[in-house]
């Protein structure tokens, strides 16, 4: 006869056999040992503290390069770039950008295909295209451009036969469009108060953000098979709804979380068993971001998103530890761009994993 606790033994294997032990999830201190991405950094200095304290927490880099006047000129981000890189090439890849000087030109797509094609060449694993076309860029005939001009179908093209991703910002947060007593995080309030020539209520004559949003939905159904990286949740940061629709209409695209955290925070205190389901569902389309800009010291800088302290190392091991706090944990924190705490999604390890470094890896198809 068995013992009675043989037979408990027995029932307790018989129980496991054909159903699911949850796994638990991380906590804070598997912070530093668990393999972390941030899609969406800029560096625009050659900066090891940057490349230690990355390594240390255990996060690789994508560096992006942008054509924004606040930034170095682009051939100085791409030489930044390339010389970061050969110092860390396991922690540190680079995307390239475009410029738009010459659009709508004679051999523009041809000049413009070739310079990617030498970026590519010293290593860049995507392309860039920033708010400013659709915000500010005009052709020669000085007659604003849209991201789904055809003229950029050539280049565009190029990218899809080389497999290559697009990262593309277009707009800017819904509060861009809202009085500043009106937008939901402080972050976004100090930028654009700032930034007065990108705070569209300031310029109603501009495009709305409603009709920047429709010609970056016509280029992505037009060019299906083109590899897509919303940046900063596809500006569709406001509502994760819109955002699942997104994602449903095009099954081709992902997006990055750089500098919209906030934003996610309001609406997961207001449902926050609704954020963490999307996050759930969306595991395999969401990309780990920052956007943490590491520049030269500058008096006359004006305020950024996320905001700096001038102690960079120090400012983004902060940035990568609350967002880890907020993703990976049940734990609350107090967030000052809402004013609030905010409790943590405590994501499943298995989502964690994905949105953290297997989703970019593999859409940037690096090796490893």
């Amino acid at each position: 006869m068995r013992s009675l606790k043989a037979i408990l033994l027995l029932a307790g294997s018989a129980l496991l056999v054909g159903a699911t032990v949850p796994t638990p999830g991380y906590t804070e201190a598997d912070f530093a040992r668990v393999r972390k991405f941030d899609a969406h950094v800029h560096a625009n200095i050659i900066d090891p503290r940057f490349l230690a304290v990355a390594k240390r927490d255990g996060v690789e880099l994508l560096s992006i390069n942008v054509d924004y006047p606040d930034f170095p000129p682009l051939a100085l981000q791409a030489t930044i770039a390339r010389q970061m890189r050969t110092q860390d090439a396991a922690h540190f890849h680079f995307a390239t950008t475009l410029s738009m000087q010459g659009f709508g030109t004679p051999g523009w797509t041809a000049r413009t295909n070739a310079a990617l094609d030498a970026a590519f060449a010293r290593g860049a694993v995507a392309v860039k295209v920033w708010k400013n076309i659709g915000m500010v860029a005009t052709d020669a005939a000085g007659k604003r451009v849209f991201l789904d001009d055809p003229r950029f179908d050539g280049v565009m093209a190029h990218l899809e036969k080389r497999g290559i991703p697009l990262i593309a910002h277009q707009a800017e947060p819904k509060n861009c469009w809202l009085p500043l007593d009106q937008m939901t995080t402080e972050n976004d309030r100090s930028y654009f108060k700032a930034h007065p020539e990108y705070y569209m209520y300031l310029h109603p004559e501009e495009p709305s953000y409603e009709a920047l949003m429709a010609a970056r939905d016509r280029f992505v159904a037009r060019h299906p098979r083109l590899a897509f990286d919303g940046a900063h949740m596809a500006s569709l940061e406001w509502s994760v709804d819109e955002l699942a629709r997104f994602f449903d209409a095009y099954p081709n695209t992902v997006v990055d979380l750089a500098a919209r955290m906030s934003n996610l925070q309001v609406q997961s205190n207001a449902d926050i068993a609704k954020v963490r389901a999307f996050f759930v569902r969306y595991q395999d389309r969401i990309l780990y971001g920052t956007d943490l800009t590491d520049s030269p010291p500058d008096p006359a800088a004006r305020a950024q998103n996320p905001p700096t302290t001038g102690d960079f190392a120090k400012e983004a091991d902060q940035v990568w530890r609350a967002d880890w706090r907020y993703l990976a944990t049940p734990l609350g924190q107090r967030v000052e761009a809402i004013k609030a705490d905010a409790k943590g999604l405590d994501l499943p390890r298995e989502v964690i994993d994905k949105i953290y470094w297997k989703n970019a890896r593999r859409f940037f198809k690096l090796k490893g």
